[in-house]
């Protein structure tokens, strides 16, 4: 433990220099006298701001001028008078974002969450499914809390849930594992966008469930808010580049963070700078917690170990650092980022703590993204994103936990993977029937995946599978119409091709051996599914906004799911492929309503989805070793899984408000409340596994333009819809939370810091025995007990 608190102290030590030449630069830069108070507001009519979102469309709505409705081919007016239509006088801008008010996003297709700043400052995690896990709708698959918890959207996971970051893949292996950790730090990371619906055909058609999109300023798309003109790409064309700031603009951020609960320490510091036509980023942060604490017992069916209010083997470290660029030209901008993760963490439950089991993960991504507007009759902008991954992970553990001298690597995961997508938006045009914009995209990738062990060399089973290849290219479309002001809609489509090499033996048809050598074979499959979706947004009175989208998604099978044939230890399984998957389909609908301002915001949604061969990961109740030939011996420790394909029928709805009751105190105070329900079944009326449990949930809060207080419950029923084989019940639970946090601007002559942010947050504060019904590892593994996390947060 002492070599990690000697990573934190230097991590904190680096911080502090950053913070020291980010500090001189704002003293230098701002006036000695303090910016005179805005006028007060009335606290209980202000403004609800709207939700900007970043992620889910590739149609960015330019202003079209009204014309008679004849087909053109162009709008009216030059490109030269479009950018200085642009820069005319902005309409006042709404109110600052409010903390703890409901986000609610009514301009896209289909349901988007919206985690911002401010929110992930205060909820913390180390992992996105620990961020997102109350989420209506979304929880976290939390195979190691703090640690590895990958989002679960809708009862869907891993092959289905898309993860990036600033538009790229987010990487890593936590798509080939449930232990594996995702190498997004929210940390790190500035807003969190969960999106549904036919905007993640953008991304893939292996994001059914949604797409999970983190963005942060790593590469800038602005110059630094301190600038003094040209503060982005898009001012008008008459703004000539050179009268942009030449003298250095320096910001920076400082994100700091105390836990009980696991005695966990957090912190990061982000710095903005620019000058010229260029700007410049980096960050660098770190975490490191001990075993967290647990109300009760871990282990169902075992009671004879000793815990000490401990989950046993559940201590994490993390770390990470990136640096990046953008250079800015009349109409665009062009750059480009290093960034490096780094966690080492504990695998907790029986065989996890029995064999010492961790992980240790890197990985070092390269990113580039651009955007350019030409003066052109056709093309409004060009985008591109680009991005190389490298990732590697070691399993270590005991061989033999009785030998402490046994400890070793037993597998490793390395992912090498390469993708670009551009997309093309035309200039908007007025049909006889609508306003339509249209935009086109291209992707392509490769990746390249290996999981050796040193347990067996030279044989079959040297890992959890051979080096395995794929290789994808896509094409996709998205057009929207305006018929009016208050309707809109959407048609999209998408299609791929998809390629994949690999090998794996031939299993006997119930999994058990039959004395028949097992030899790789070679199996190059090839998949071109297609897929394309209609969505309508209609405006209702009273400010609410009505949604219909329909879709037809097809998913290629995956790596893990044909190629599969050994043991994984960290999650206790030993897994097999199916080389002969075929394509699965998933036909879905979403019907939504929703309001985003006024004293009363809410927004529900209820859907169905029809998958076609779904593939799923079927426990077949053997058990086995190490390799095939153990499978069906007593003693085995993991649970065959044989990658299967079944129809199956997914059905479920969600729904959160937030209502201003009126004003006390000086500010606002209300209520909020939540629901969401997901009910999975086979076509044979049989459960799927592994669904989260129906929740309820809600609270009452008070906040005005500095404070925020909240008290929220949230219930999860029982989980009895269980699959028939190897699953078991999970009780319900109650999870209480409550926090107070003060937000203010502050005067950089006197404090440095320009605006500060910082509270307390006490989660399960009833210290209930927790577990997660969607996690393999529940009956072994419980959520962290009562805690309280104070943080801080300076901007400079």
């Amino acid at each position: 433990m002492s070599f990690e608190l000697r990573r934190v102290q230097h991590l904190a030590g680096a911080s502090l220099l950053l913070l020291g030449a980010a500090a001189t630069s704002a003293l230098a830069q701002e006036p000695t006298q303090a910016p005179a108070q805005a006028p007060a507001q009335d606290k209980s009519s202000t403004e609800i701001p709207a939700v900007t979102v970043t992620a889910p469309s590739p149609i960015v709505r330019r202003v079209v001028p009204t014309r008679s409705p004849v087909r053109v081919a162009r709008t009216g007016r030059s490109r030269s008078q479009q950018r200085t239509a642009d820069a005319a006088p902005a309409a006042p801008a709404t109110a600052a974002p409010q903390q703890g008010v409901l986000s609610i996003v009514t301009n896209q297709f289909a349901t988007v969450t919206v985690v911002p700043n401010d929110e992930i400052r205060r909820e913390g995690g180390g992992q996105l499914g620990d961020l997102l896990f109350s989420k209506p709708g979304i929880t976290g698959s939390s195979f190691a809390p703090g640690a590895s918890s990958r989002p679960i959207i809708r009862g869907l996971d891993v092959n289905r849930v898309g993860i990036v970051e600033n538009g790229t893949n987010g990487g890593g292996a936590s798509d080939l594992g449930e232990d594996h950790f995702v190498p997004i730090d929210p940390l790190a990371t500035n807003q969190v966008e969960v999106v549904r619906g036919p905007a993640a055909l953008r991304y893939g058609s292996t994001s059914i469930g949604g797409v999970v999109s983190a963005t942060n300023n790593r590469i800038p798309d602005a110059l630094p808010s301190c600038a003094p003109s040209f503060q982005t790409w898009g001012m008008p064309a008459k703004a000539p580049l050179a009268s942009a700031a030449t003298s250095p603009c320096v910001t920076a951020e400082t994100r700091t963070a105390f836990s009980s609960v696991d005695r966990g320490v957090e912190s990061g510091v982000l710095l903005d700078t620019g000058g010229g036509n260029f700007a410049f980023h980096a960050d660098a942060y770190g975490r490191t917690t001990s075993d967290y604490n647990i109300p009760s017992y871990p282990y169902l069916n075992d009671q004879t170990r000793p815990v000490n209010g401990r989950q046993p083997n559940s201590a994490t470290r993390s770390d990470g650092a990136s640096i990046g660029g953008s250079y800015f030209f009349q109409g665009g901008y062009i750059g480009a980022a290093i960034t490096q993760n780094d966690s080492l963490y504990h695998i907790p439950g029986i065989d996890g703590a029995d064999h010492h089991t961790r992980i240790d993960g890197h990985q070092t991504k390269i990113n580039a993204k651009g955007e350019y507007r030409p003066d052109a009759t056709a093309i409004d902008t060009i985008r591109f994103w680009a991005g190389a991954t490298d990732y590697r992970h070691n399993e270590i553990g005991l061989a033999d936990p009785a030998d402490l001298n046994s400890d070793g690597i037993r597998q490793t995961f390395t992912n090498k993977e390469q993708e670009i997508r551009t997309e093309v938006q035309l200039m908007p045009f007025n049909a006889r029937f609508a306003e339509v914009t249209t935009a086109l995209g291209f992707q392509a990738g490769h990746q390249e995946l290996s999981a050796p062990s040193p347990d067996n060399p030279g044989t079959l089973f040297n890992g959890l599978w051979d080096p395995n290849n794929n290789t994808r290219v896509a094409a996709y479309a998205f057009n929207e119409f305006k018929f009016t002001e208050q309707t809109r809609a959407q048609i999209a489509g998408r299609i791929e091709h998809v390629e994949l090499h690999g090998t794996t033996p031939n299993f006997s048809a119930d999994f058990l051996p039959d004395g028949t050598p097992q030899a790789a074979i070679a199996r190059n499959p090839s998949y071109t599914p297609k897929s394309g979706s209609i969505g309508l947004l209609q405006d209702l009175p009273g400010g609410m906004v009505g949604s219909v989208t329909a879709q037809y998604v097809e998913r290629a099978p995956k790596a893990a799911e044909l190629f599969s044939r050994g043991g994984h230890d960290a999650t206790a399984t030993f897994d097999i492929g199916n080389p002969n998957l075929t394509i699965e389909t998933a036909k879905s609908v979403e019907l939504g309503v929703r309001k985003a301002t006024g004293p009363f915001r809410f927004e529900a949604t209820v859907y169905y989805t029809h998958f076609d061969n779904f593939i799923f990961r079927r426990l077949t109740g053997v058990m086995c070793d190490d390799d095939f030939a153990s499978c069906g011996n007593p003693g085995a420790e993991l649970n065959q899984a044989v990658y299967s394909q079944r129809n199956a029928n997914f059905r479920g709805g969600e729904f959160q408000s937030q209502f201003d009751v009126g004003a006390f105190q000086g500010g606002i105070w209300g209520i909020e409340n939540q629901l969401d329900v997901v009910r999975a079944t086979f076509s044979d009326g049989t459960n799927v596994p592994r669904i989260p449990p129906v929740r309820l949930g809600g609270g009452v809060f008070w906040r005005d333009d500095n404070w925020l207080m909240r008290v929220n419950l949230l219930h999860a029923f029982a989980q009895n819809n269980i699959a028939v084989i190897a699953e078991t019940p999970t009780p319900g639970y109650n999870l209480l939370k409550a926090e107070v946090s003060y937000k203010t601007k502050l005067d950089p002559s006197r404090f440095g810091a320009r605006e500060m942010i910082a509270g307390i947050v006490g989660n399960n504060l009833l210290n209930e025995s927790i577990r997660n019904s969607v996690s393999y590892t529940k009956d072994e593994v419980l959520m962290p007990g009562i805690g309280v996390r104070a943080f801080a947060n300076f901007k400079f």
